[in-house]
């Protein structure tokens, strides 16, 4: 299970031919509470870069960007009823939606686990 990084700070997890995507802990504090958590609807093809999700925040509201082109396949249901989910465990239990990746050859181009501690020393 192989996880990258993207510079706008979105992880993804890879499993098979589908990207668990989710905000890293990083993001999530930099946003604070979490109070709102949407994806767009299974079936919606995004390209790499595109919008997929939006999380609001006591703060701010802000876009969570595809890390890579795919279908949406999931959405993190228990987020609809516990936005905060994603800042306790933003890496795992919060993930936020599932893309079933249509170019697996965009993954060579995020950052690993060091790349992306780098970027936010």
């Amino acid at each position: 299970m192989t996880v990258y990084y993207t510079k706008e700070h979105e992880w993804l997890r890879v499993e098979g031919d589908v990207a668990v995507v989710g905000i890293t802990a990083h993001a999530a504090e930099e946003l604070g509470e979490l109070v709102f958590v949407e994806a767009k609807d299974e079936g919606t093809e995004v390209a790499q870069g595109d919008s997929a999700a939006v999380v609001e925040s006591v703060k701010a509201a802000s876009d969570i960007y595809a890390p890579v082109s795919g279908t949406v396949v999931g959405f993190n249901a228990a987020l609809s009823d516990d936005p905060s989910l994603v800042n306790r465990d933003p890496e795992a239990e919060g993930w936020i939606l599932k893309l079933r990746i249509a170019d697996a050859g965009q993954l060579a181009a995020l950052l690993d686990a060091d790349a992306y501690a780098a970027l936010i020393a």
